[in-house]
Formats: C-alpha cells, sequence, structure tokens
C-alpha cells in the first residue's frame, strides 16, 4: 500500500507527449529554455522551435526539436553584433560616472532606443510569419497543444493569439520592466524598479526616484512598446484587439526567480517561481581543466565570466583585472576573448569557453567573478559560491543588489575600476567568511523546496496541455478598463453623490433659514 501512493501521483500527473510550439529569445534567454525543452524531450513532448535566420544561439539542427526558420525581409534590425554591445558597455560605464539625476534621464533615453531596437526586430519577424500564409496554414494545421515563450518580445504572444492556443510563458522581462509589474500589483513604495538598484527598504528619496521610475516605465509602455505594434494588429487581429491585454492572457507564467533571490511582492493565481530551474549537479571536468583545478592546492580556483554577450572589457579593466588576479594565491579560470593581458600571472587561465556550471560545483572553487545575470547567480546560489558582481548591461546591476543585501556578494563598478580596489574587493569575498555563510544559507533555502524548480516548470506546462489551457487561474482583472481596475468610476460617482448631498444639505439650511428669518421679522 505504501508503494501505490507515489504511482498513483506518477499517473495522476503524467501528460501523454503533447505538441508544443516554441517561440524563444535568443543570448542568455536561449540558454535557459533550451534547459526547459532538454527536460520537456526526455518528457516525450513533440518539440517545434520558430527561429529567426538571424539568430545567434538558437540551432536550425538539434536533436531536440525541429526548427521553422523565418528570414525577416529587413534582416538588418535583427544583425545585434558583439560592437552593438560594446557600444551599449561603453555608453554604461559613461552613465556610472553621471550624477544621479542626469543619469536617471541617460538612462531613461537609452531604455527607449534599446526597445525601439529590440521590438522593430520583433515586430519585423512577427510581420514576416503572419504575412506568410503557408507558414500560417501549416502552423494551423499542425495541432499544437500550446505555445512555450519567452515574452521579452512579443512574437510569441502575438502568434499564440493569432492561431488561439494557451501560452505558457518562461518568463523575466517584459515590455519596460519585471513581469511582475505587467500581471500583478507592483507597489513602488516596496518593490523596486528596473535599474533603481535599491532593495525593499527605501527611505523617502529613493521611494521618490522609484516611483519616477516606474512612472517612466509606463510611459515608455505606452508611448514607445505598444504604438509599434498598432499597424499589426490592425491588419492581423480583430477590432479593438490590444498587445497588453494578450501580454496578459498567458494562462501560466513561469517566473526565473524565488523568493531566496527576489524581495518579496503581490503575486498570482498563475505565477510559478522557477529561479534555478537550469541548475543541475555538476559533472567531471576536462582532465586538463581537473589537473589545473587540483594544483591550486588548499587555496583553491576563482572563476570569472561574464556572460553570453560579453567576450572583453575594454583593455585597461582587462589589465586592472589580470594585475589583481597576478597577486592572489589562488588559481584563476577566467572566460576571455580578445588580446591577452600583459599583466597576466602564471596562476590565470585564458579560456575561450568553460564549463560555469562544472566549475561552480567543484569543491576547490572559492569565488565567482560575475556581470551578474540572472542565470550565472541562481548557480552561484544553487552551488553556495560567493560572488564578486561586475555589473555592465541591463538588469545586472538590480540583480547584484538583490544578492549584496543578502550578504552573499559584493559589488564594483567597472567605471572606477582599478586594480587595488578590485583586488581589496577579491581578498574581501575570499577571506570574509561572512560572504560564504551567508550564500551557503541561500544555497540551503534555495534547496528546501517540496518540489524542484525544473519539475515545476514541467508540470504547470503538462497541466495546460491537459486542461487546454488555465484561464480559470487568470484574475478578471486584466478584463476590467483601467479606470475600472483603479475604482476610479467609484470614486467619481461617489464624490458626485458627496457633492450632491452637500449642496442639498446646504441648500436646505439656507431654505430653513430665509424661512424662519422671515418669520422672524414678520414677528416684528
Amino acid at each position: 500500500e505504501n508503494n501505490l501512493h507515489p504511482l498513483l501521483i506518477l499517473l495522476v500527473s503524467s501528460c501523454q507527449g503533447g505538441k508544443i510550439l516554441v517561440v524563444p529569445e535568443d543570448g542568455s534567454h536561449w540558454i535557459n529554455m533550451e534547459v526547459l525543452l532538454r527536460e520537456l524531450h526526455s518528457k516525450g513532448h513533440n518539440l517545434t522551435v520558430l527561429r529567426s535566420a538571424k539568430s545567434w544561439f538558437v540551432h536550425e539542427n538539434s536533436s531536440l526539436y525541429t526548427s521553422i526558420t523565418v528570414t525577416p525581409p529587413d534582416a538588418q534590425a535583427e544583425d545585434f553584433t558583439p560592437d552593438f554591445f560594446s557600444g551599449l558597455i561603453q555608453r554604461s560605464l559613461e552613465l556610472q560616472t553621471m550624477p544621479r539625476v542626469w543619469r536617471f534621464f541617460g538612462q531613461q533615453k537609452d531604455v527607449s532606443m534599446i526597445l525601439q531596437l529590440f521590438h522593430g526586430a520583433a515586430l519585423n519577424l512577427i510581420t514576416t510569419i503572419l504575412q506568410d500564409h503557408s507558414l500560417v496554414a501549416r502552423l494551423k494545421s499542425s495541432g499544437f497543444d500550446l505555445v512555450l515563450t519567452d515574452p521579452a518580445f512579443p512574437v510569441g504572444v502575438l502568434l499564440a493569439q493569432y492561431l488561439r492556443l494557451p501560452v505558457v510563458y518562461n518568463v523575466r522581462w517584459l515590455n519596460a520592466g519585471e513581469a511582475h509589474t505587467t500581471v500583478a500589483p507592483t507597489p513602488p513604495s516596496y518593490v523596486p524598479m528596473y535599474n533603481s538598484m535599491f532593495h525593499d527598504k527605501m527611505d523617502f528619496l529613493q521611494r521618490t526616484e522609484n516611483f519616477l521610475r516606474y512612472v517612466a516605465s509606463l510611459l515608455l509602455e505606452q508611448l514607445v512598446i505598444l504604438p509599434l505594434y498598432q499597424d499589426l494588429l490592425q491588419h492581423h487581429f480583430p477590432p479593438g484587439a490590444d498587445l497588453l491585454s494578450m501580454q496578459r492572457s498567458a494562462d501560466i507564467w513561469l517566473v526565473r526567480v524565488d523568493f531566496v533571490f527576489e524581495f518579496p511582492r503581490p503575486t498570482m493565481p498563475n505565477v510559478f517561481y522557477i529561479g534555478g530551474f537550469q541548475c543541475r549537479k555538476a559533472r567531471p571536468l576536462s582532465a586538463e581543466l581537473e589537473a589545473f583545478m587540483q594544483s591550486s592546492g588548499e587555496h583553491g580556483v576563482v572563476v570569472m565570466s561574464l556572460g553570453t554577450w560579453v567576450s572583453a572589457l575594454p583593455r585597461d579593466m582587462t589589465e586592472a583585472i589580470a594585475a589583481a588576479f597576478a597577486q592572489l594565491p589562488q588559481k584563476v579560470v577566467w572566460r576571455y576573448m580578445g588580446q591577452r593581458p600583459s599583466s597576466l600571472g602564471n596562476n590565470t587561465l585564458l579560456v575561450d569557453w568553460l564549463p560555469q556550471t562544472d566549475l561552480l560545483g567543484h569543491p576547490k572553487t572559492r569565488a565567482f567573478v560575475a556581470h551578474g545575470g540572472t542565470n550565472g547567480l541562481y548557480e552561484a546560489i544553487y552551488y553556495g559560491v560567493p560572488v564578486l558582481g561586475l555589473p555592465l548591461l541591463f538588469d545586472q546591476f538590480d540583480n547584484l543588489v538583490r544578492l549584496k543585501a543578502r550578504g552573499a556578494a559584493r559589488v564594483v563598478l567597472a567605471s572606477s575600476l582599478t586594480t587595488e580596489d578590485f583586488l581589496e574587493a577579491l581578498k574581501d569575498i575570499l577571506n570574509n567568511p561572512s560572504y560564504y555563510h551567508n550564500i551557503q544559507r541561500l544555497s540551503r533555502l534555495h534547496h528546501d523546496q517540496p518540489v524542484s524548480p525544473m519539475d515545476t516548470a514541467i508540470f504547470w506546462i503538462e497541466y495546460v496541455i491537459r486542461n487546454k489551457g488555465a484561464a480559470h487561474l487568470r484574475a478578471a482583472a486584466y478584463d476590467l478598463p483601467w479606470y475600472a481596475y483603479h475604482s476610479l468610476d467609484v470614486v467619481a460617482l461617489l464624490m458626485v453623490l458627496s457633492g450632491a448631498l452637500l449642496w442639498a444639505s446646504v441648500s436646505v439650511c439656507s431654505l430653513l433659514c430665509c424661512q424662519r428669518f422671515r418669520k422672524k421679522r414678520k414677528v416684528e
């Protein structure tokens, strides 16, 4: 009998292989999406990935999925080269040196420009898809059970609405901020906005700036993003269709954070947290890399990687970092592509690529120098490795603030980086036991869950397949106009009634007073 219960649970939660249309994003977004696809493939699901011909990371041929490649006519809009990201880094370094007020306006201007570029590329791609009648007919006849998409840019959202298919999000970012801002109440009094670098305990001035950032994100959404898609909606969707309502109507939101990392905030019934789902047990290293790790002795190894898009930093920064590494007793494995730094020490190994997960899970690893991407930070939490953050772009600043607030990371700004400061920060991370104890505590909390993040993700994807959607989990708020959502019509009615009551009361009092005054005069 005791063995029967797990079997029943397994049978109830199982799902016959479904047909899933996957519309991913490129770069680091694809890295974690591919992990999810690998698990879905192992469960027997049939996967079709819709990709752009200009994609860097989403390969056309794979044992996991069948691909559909789309070539937009204006492909240049998607041609985000390494030079493009190098330019963004240079601009980010400039912003870090500005006074806070000017940095705020500079950030809003840059975010607006970047959003227009990326959403322009998304618009080109979805327009090409919807104008290709044979492709649309093929997609309609394929019998897909759902669309799994990363909605950072809304190609998958729009396609799912056009095909009238249930939608599951693998999501962190949406429009001009975190996905929470779109799907759940987001009080700016304690929920830090994108690029604010605040934690959830803000003083008055910080709350003021955070509120302004909240308003700016809404304006960017309404004035920059939504108008881009207006013509497309008019040509391909019923009258009155709007992108924001489509985005909010997703059946399930699988959000790539958990509350070990994220600050607590309001949530919704169809939001499930899968932070760290891409993490796994470390595998053995190659013989050469294992020998290097073992050669570190009792001092151990520092691992450095700056993520998917950044191959090398400006020359003066790499020289400063290399000089600091050279003064450590630890060995260093550094993912680096570019001209070899002249200050590089004998203790530092430069590699074009490194098995980051396996290195972080290695018992010799003592610290992780990282740019602050979500994937890398969750791997650091999973394995319990303290982080020295070097944020460069996008959400990296905010991510590292969250880990720093827990005492598990230290942050150095690239704009003012010197060998002395970087070395001091490294020694602090390596020698101050509080960082190690705090990251170990986060790791224990992250692992202490009844169901793993990956199993949670798979369950809810299969749940949507089994039940042909999850509309019962969506709040009615998404169907309300904005004035009704905020009860402004109710407030207006109450104000009118209050005003009418006040006017009536004053009128009656005035009338009674006049009558009393007339009676008094008659008596006199």
